[in-house]
């Protein structure tokens, strides 16, 4: 269900895994108690997790979570003030219609569970990215978001002719087994001191198959320090 990477007294950050909702779904454990219960003694019976920030089902990789309120609050404003730089991987079903660049629109529900981008600019989701070939034809992708729009991801690679490979949603004739969308690192500055995490879905056995190839590790190992890549400036 996931790994833990890094622990504090103010926050706890994990491996999320595939396929694991951050929130109780019928007939499911939630994530919060079963990580409550991984932290044994090391959490006070009476201590809680708050969710800072979320990931999509399908969606693996790094989740914050903070161990008290006042954390929970302060971290909480560090995303809702976007001081807070992510940074996913994903491999898309074949090349899309430009390698690098933004993608840049407001977002509008559609069909089902789906959303759509819309050409308008009056709040729009923003999305950079890098991508190289993967395997077969396929696209990896190393996507930096500077908004946080449901789906957001999913919708701009979608909108570039490359939607993400196990995307039931948005990918429905793609057959593999799992989504793949991973949010590969954070960074962030909390209470004075600097933090980064990264999370290389290649170390872990149980992200999927597809992170395995080797085209994809040299992708993602070309893009090991993602914040230290020539992204460009944008508005």
């Amino acid at each position: 269900m996931f790994d833990i990477l890094h622990q504090n007294s103010d926050f706890i950050v994990i491996n999320k895994h595939p396929n694991v909702s951050v929130h109780k779904d019928d007939g499911e454990t939630s994530l919060l108690i079963e990580l409550t219960k991984a932290l044994g003694d090391t959490l006070p019976c009476d201590q809680k997790l708050y969710l800072v920030h979320r990931l999509d089902k399908m969606t693996s990789g790094i989740l914050l979570l903070a161990k008290h309120q006042q954390a929970a609050s302060d971290l909480s404003q560090l995303f809702a003030q976007r001081m807070v730089s992510k940074y996913y991987l994903a491999i898309g079903v074949k090349k899309p219609k430009k390698k690098q660049g933004l993608v840049c629109g407001d977002m509008e529900r559609s069909r089902r569970s789906s959303w759509k981008l819309l050409k308008s600019l009056n709040n729009p989701a923003k999305t950079q990215f890098f991508s190289a070939a993967g395997q077969e034809g396929q696209r990896v992708f190393l996507c930096k978001p500077h908004t946080g729009k449901t789906h957001q991801i999913r919708v701009a690679l979608n909108s570039i002719g490359s939607s993400i490979i196990g995307d039931d949603i948005y990918t429905p004739s793609s057959q593999a087994d799992r989504g793949y969308l991973h949010a590969f690192a954070l960074s962030f500055s909390y209470l004075s001191r600097d933090f980064e995490f990264i999370c290389n879905p290649t170390s872990f056995p149980n992200m999927g198959e597809k992170w395995q190839s080797d085209s994809v590790k040299q992708a993602i190992e070309s893009w090991s320090i993602p914040g230290d890549l020539p992204w460009p400036s944008i508005k």
